[in-house]
């Protein structure tokens, strides 16, 4: 028998996907669904959604910070340092939660995410 909050995720799941197959640029679906499929384990899946939102919302930090998130929950490190890079350049600015993500957790003992967490920016070419 599956638990209530098993079936309430299964239901947000299923709602959202029909809700995106007849409109699959809709962000009020997209959004939730790609944090449904992170609750659920299915990285990939979310991944995917991410990446969606991230072209459609090529300015917003929270978006790209969630598709870090997703690339550090798959193993792609080196990408994911890159798109939270990214979310820090436009704006994202809660380092007290980047801090302690779980989802981040496998970024850990990189050395450029530890400057990341200390809220360091990186130089890319002047020593000023």
């Amino acid at each position: 028998m599956k638990s209530l909050q098993t079936n309430t995720l299964d239901f947000e799941i299923t709602f959202f996907e029909r809700l995106i197959k007849e409109k699959p640029d809709y962000l009020e679906a997209l959004i939730p669904l790609a944090a449904a499929y992170t609750r659920k384990g299915l990285y990939e899946k979310g991944l995917g959604v991410d990446k969606t939102l991230a072209r459609l919302c090529k300015k917003d930090p929270v978006v790209h910070y969630n598709l870090a998130c997703s690339l550090a929950l798959v193993g792609q490190k080196k990408q994911a340092i890159q798109v939270l890079k990214t979310a820090i350049e436009l704006g994202y600015r809660d380092f007290e939660h980047l801090k302690k993500d779980p989802d981040l957790q496998s970024l850990c003992e990189d050395p450029e995410f530890q400057n990341l967490k200390a809220g360091k920016r990186q130089k890319s070419s002047s020593n000023e």
